[in-house]
């Protein structure tokens, strides 16, 4: 409550200031009173400023902006190119992630052949991770040279993101557990000889939607059990949430947490240098530093344009 509560206290004292502007309106002196008004004038943008921001700090909060996140990244049509956009992407989060403390733990992964991945799923550990990259989810469009393309033909690639939110124990949805087929076996990914040589790796499959889960990261299998189950738990709710979005016929063009992958939302134009995210009309030629992780820009159009619609809703 704090930010708004400051924000009301300073609305409230310059309402004050501005009456105290208004009666040197009376003054005798035109001199005072030309200042006054130059005054009132500095007055009524701040008290329109704090307006907008009460407004904003007064608008209903996702219940999950606060949580941490499942990072979802896979490769969709192009080949080897969309697997290697993936590790793009994976690369950009994680850069992103580091300048924000955050911390990003790798679950699954299934390697490209020439780079890159074709499918990808991390968590993300951070204060206000989802409230952050909540609008990510949707399928992102590469546009470049392939390194493997002789013949210099621009060639488009898709990427599917996924983001979802962790939850917590209390919010967590009613799985039950003869819904569930678990299966153990031996990763195949880097880890020595002692994950090789033991079946630690875990794949639940949810029996009613023929969700699939795996978690090959750690060496314990109940470790890997865990995180596993806590990824089923938020593909789940993630689910539930798109029947209710499509139910509702919402028409906002940000789905929040619909998990829309058939919908473009972002072009990364590399000859062109630039990146244009469809759903809100903006284009930056900074594809460069956006790539290396630098999406503060973005992100931030991205949370107004979402306040807008919810302040025209309201």
């Amino acid at each position: 409550m704090q930010p708004t509560a400051s924000a009301f206290a300073d609305y409230r004292r310059l309402e004050q200031d501005l009456t105290s502007a208004e009666s040197i309106l009376t003054d005798a002196d035109s001199d005072m009173r030309a200042l006054g008004q130059q005054e009132i004038a500095a007055i009524q943008r701040l008290i329109e400023q704090r307006t907008a921001e009460l407004q904003r700090l007064l608008l209903p909060r996702d219940p999950h902006d606060e949580r941490n996140i499942f990072l979802e990244i896979r490769a969709g049509t192009g080949g080897d190119e969309a697997a290697i956009f993936a590790g793009d992407l994976l690369r950009m989060y994680s850069r992103y992630a580091e300048a924000q403390g955050w911390q990003i733990e790798a679950l699954t992964e299934s390697p490209g052949e020439h780079g890159g991945y074709r499918e990808v799923i991390c968590r993300i550990v951070g204060r206000g991770v989802f409230s952050r990259l909540k609008f990510e989810s949707g399928t992102h469009r590469v546009q470049r040279v392939p390194a493997t393309e002789a013949q210099g033909r621009i060639h488009t690639s898709t990427v599917t993101v996924a983001i979802l939110p962790e939850l917590d124990e209390i919010d967590k949805v009613e799985i039950n557990p003869t819904d569930l087929r678990v299966d153990t076996y031996r990763s195949s990914g880097a880890g020595g000889q002692h994950v090789n040589k033991t079946d630690s790796a875990v794949r639940i499959t949810h029996l009613p939607t023929g969700i699939v889960v795996e978690c090959q990261d750690e060496r314990s299998q109940h470790k890997n059990r865990s995180r596993a189950m806590a990824l089923l738990a938020a593909r789940l709710l993630a689910a539930e949430q798109a029947k209710q979005l499509s139910a509702q016929a919402q028409s906002r063009k940000l789905q929040v947490g619909s998990g829309d992958r058939s919908e473009r939302i972002r072009t990364y134009n590399f000859p062109q240098g630039r990146v244009t995210d469809h759903r809100i009309d903006l284009t930056l030629y900074r594809l460069p530093a956006i790539m290396d992780g630098d999406l503060d820009e973005l992100l931030q159009a991205l949370s107004q344009e979402y306040q807008a619609e919810l302040l025209a809703a309201e």
